[in-house]
């Protein structure tokens, strides 16, 4: 019961900072586009409360899976449309690989505190958490399908809109819904070759993680 409670607790606190952070770059790189969309409706902050939907937050917490606010944005106010665009889109995700890149040494120094009961065992989960965390939003949210940040960026950077932008548009998210499903229907019956996302993402994260790892364990 206290490994759950410790568990929740660290997942939680771990939100707290991943979530803001990826929703305010969107709004900071807006901004700075020329947008004052994300000012104006009170997200140009890294106050987590302006973030969050209780909903998602809360299911993330409990199933690991959820969302948070999207930042508001009206493209049509960039100084440059296709730039302003791809540097919003591409804002939140560089954000968690910084934020992955930074947890990592504090997760191998917090290693090294000495025992203080339950708050070191928080504080090593949590900052696990948050690298672990970063890596899924940063693969996930680079899924190219409506409305993730992966489809923005490919909208930013496409120059004609065919056969495969209108389907990553219109029935992408329902391929995402279907393996969601997948992995859900895994996780009941323990049948873990129906996990395709969990398998690919797993796969992607040693990658885009690797030269954080490699890095920070060189050096500890």
């Amino acid at each position: 019961m206290v490994d759950r409670i410790i568990h929740y607790i660290s997942i939680f606190l771990a939100l707290i900072v991943v979530l803001p952070a990826h929703e305010f770059a969107h709004a900071y790189a807006a901004v700075k586009s020329g947008d004052p969309t994300p000012k104006m409706n009170g997200r140009y902050t890294l106050n987590p409360l302006a973030h969050f939907d209780p909903i998602g937050l809360i299911c993330f917490v409990l199933i690991g899976f959820g969302w948070a606010k999207p930042v508001p944005i009206d493209p049509y106010n960039f100084k440059n449309y296709k730039k302003g665009l791809f540097w919003v889109s591409s804002a939140g995700v560089i954000a968690n690989y910084i934020i992955a890149f930074i947890a990592f040494p504090l997760f191998l120094l917090s290693l090294y505190v000495p025992q203080f009961g339950y708050f070191t065992e928080v504080l090593q989960l949590t900052l696990n958490y948050i690298f672990e965390l970063s890596i899924v939003f940063f693969i996930f949210n680079l899924i190219p399908v409506y409305p993730l940040d992966g489809f923005r960026v490919y909208d930013a950077l496409s120059v004609n809109r065919g056969g495969l932008y209108r389907f990553l548009r219109f029935y992408g998210i329902y391929v995402l819904y279907f393996l969601f499903l997948l992995s859900f229907i895994a996780d009941w019956t323990g049948v873990w070759q129906l996990d395709i996302l969990g398998t690919a993402m797993n796969f992607i994260a040693f990658y885009v993680q690797f030269p954080i790892t490699a890095l920070w364990g060189f050096i500890f």
